[in-house]
């Protein structure tokens, strides 16, 4: 149950983080492109890099601030960050049929099923 309130908590900070992101750019760059999403999903991916190789080369951090960090605050701000870590995960493990396999099914199907809720709502509840 800790482990849940620690992502939870940080998954709080990192929704407020990424919500002032987009509308930050927003008012700062302006519509027609989403640039905050793209801001938030290479920023975290960033982010996660570091945080992570600074964890297993550098400082030993224990399972609850790993939580509350990278699934917490990132998982809050981007899920693009966890889906990055988990390619690059693969990359290295020497596995790039399966990473190419992950990152076609995760940006194919999450796109699919997007567009299948919406068809399902609008069909629903209209």
């Amino acid at each position: 149950m800790k482990m849940v309130l620690m992502a939870a908590m940080g998954g709080a900070v990192g929704a407020g983080a990424r919500y002032l992101v987009g509308v930050g750019a927003l008012r700062f760059i302006g519509p027609g492109f989403p640039w905050g999403t793209l801001i938030v999903n290479v920023a975290g991916s960033l982010i996660m890099g570091l945080l992570i190789a600074s964890f297993a080369l550098r400082y030993s951090v224990s399972n609850e601030v790993r939580t509350f960090l990278a699934t917490g605050i990132l998982g809050g701000f981007t899920t693009f960050s966890a889906f990055s870590l988990d390619f690059a995960v693969l990359m290295e493990r020497k596995a790039q049929g399966l990473a190419l396999v992950y990152l076609g099914a995760s940006v194919g199907l999450s796109i699919l099923a997007l567009f299948a809720g919406l068809y399902l709502a609008r069909t629903l509840f209209q």
